[in-house]
């Protein structure tokens, strides 16, 4: 493990009640991060692409409960270290990618919503993206010994080039009413500007009588000013927009409607062909969703000819050889040492990084992976956030009632598996992985044999795993 760093009140609390919850920390991923090395680095591959104005694409791909979403943050706080800014919103049945009555809307309103930077980790970063650009510009310009019309006059000159894309007129016109209304200090116009910009107007009327524009953004309109976005937050000095959607299993198992499917399916492939093929710039894509949503052949991607000739694995890849070039990355299972490692970290943040205040020793995690193995049985690897949930409840009853001697605690309580509401019940079932034959890392030397799950059957990924670079 190495040394250890001490966890701050705050950070501790996050996670365990995140983990508590069975949902990501938005914090502190780093306390309890174990692995992930090779799928990290093919995120970090595409960040420096994005970098130098390509663009990206990744579906990220998962049964249930196998740590989908906790990679997806993972990336989000890669991209935030490299100056990105992100967007995340989870997918709904009344929050997707196409549609009519406003859904497709309501999904951007979303994302902007939870707009992050690195200094505004925890979203609602719109405003401060936007006055940060205008504030450093008129800062400039009237270092220089220029007035309001020089300012007005240089913004007009920047926005132009944004003016060449879908949208981009009113886009433009919408971030020079900002910048009058920062000038004039008129809260009202820098407000209805960033309304604007949040896809918060429903009717043209009322964008026209507070911003002159013509337009608002609408539900066939939200990947063209995805575009004039990244385009603009580059131009603020940000290395590129990366957006992700969480939940696309709601697409192919929650619409009933083949045509809904189809529409939005139709949305994904104009995506990933402008990332394949080089026609946007600055920007990438991030998808969550489970396996089932990549491979039925009914309702999912797969039943989309042209995405499931795009998305299909390479053939070469078998056997445990892995090939991250390809759009699509397949979260692995953990192995025993991987989860012992996980549950000693969640150990770690209850006792706020000091060992004397440790709650359990190694015995305890041991005998713990060991009931989980017996209660769980398959489960215990195809749903690791199942054994991490039990874990958190059972220091916390430990930690709560001092004295009690955890042996007679652990043998009352049966662990029970969350159920899979999205794998369609005539999916495949997973092969079982090749036994763990490597040591775990020398500051934990505890083989897999010490763990009494070696015969427990390994399903498809993990949970609760990230990367250490």
């Amino acid at each position: 493990m190495g040394a250890m760093t001490v966890i701050r009140p705050r950070e501790r609390e996050a996670i365990l009640q995140s983990l508590r919850a069975g949902v990501v920390p938005r914090v502190g991923l780093r306390h309890i991060q174990v692995g992930r090395r090779d799928e990290v680095a093919a995120v970090l591959a595409d960040l420096e692409r994005m970098e130098q104005g390509a663009a990206a694409v990744r579906f990220f791909v998962g049964r249930f409960g196998s740590g989908k979403s906790f990679f997806l943050n993972l990336a989000r706080m890669v991209a935030l270290d490299r100056r990105f800014v992100v967007l995340q919103a989870d997918v709904t049945t009344d929050r997707r990618l196409h549609g009519s009555s406003g859904v497709a809307r309501t999904l951007y309103a979303e994302l902007m919503r939870n707009m992050a930077t690195r200094a505004r980790p925890d979203g609602g970063a719109l405003p401060n993206v936007v006055e940060r650009w205008v504030s450093a510009l008129d800062h400039d310009v009237r270092a220089a010994g220029g007035g309001d019309g020089e300012v007005a006059q240089r913004i007009h000159e920047l926005l132009k080039p944004l003016q060449e894309y879908v949208s981009g007129y009113d886009f433009a016109a919408v971030l020079q009413r900002y910048v009058e209304g920062f000038q004039k200090q008129d809260d009202a116009l820098t407000g209805a500007a960033l309304r604007w910009l949040r896809a918060e107007y429903s009717t043209r009327t009322e964008a026209r009588q507070d911003l002159g524009v013509r337009s608002i953004i609408d539900d066939a309109d939200i990947y063209d000013y995805l575009k004039l976005f990244a385009a603009f937050v580059r131009m603020a000095g940000y290395a590129g927009l990366v957006v992700q959607m969480d939940e696309l299993g709601v697409l192919s198992h929650r619409l009933n409607h083949s045509q809904a499917r189809n529409a939005n399916y139709e949305m994904i492939l104009r995506i990933l062909n402008d990332c394949l093929q080089g026609s946007v710039e600055g920007i990438g894509f991030h998808f969550a969703g489970t396996d089932a949503f990549l491979d039925d052949r009914r309702r999912g991607l797969s039943s989309y000819e042209a995405l499931a000739t795009r998305l299909a694995d390479n053939p070469f890849s078998v056997q445990g050889r892995q090939d991250f070039s390809g759009p699509v990355i397949r979260l692995n299972n953990l192995s025993p040492e991987d989860l012992y490692v996980l549950l000693h970290n969640v150990r770690t943040v209850f006792a706020m990084g000091q060992p004397d205040r440790f709650l359990l020793d190694d015995d305890g995690i041991r005998a713990f992976l060991t009931h989980c193995a017996r209660t769980l049985g398959a489960d215990y690897f195809r749903t690791p956030r199942d054994a991490v949930k039990g874990f958190v409840g059972f220091l916390s009853v430990l930690e709560q009632n001092p004295g009690t001697d955890w042996r007679t605690l652990l043998p009352e309580v049966a662990l029970t598996a969350t159920p899979d509401l999205e794998t369609p019940a005539f999916a495949a079932p997973a092969a079982p992985p090749a036994p763990v034959e490597a040591p775990l890392d020398s500051t934990n030397p505890t083989p897999a044999s010490c763990l009494a799950v070696e015969d427990a059957p390994a399903g498809d990924v993990d949970d609760l795993k990230t990367f250490r670079l």
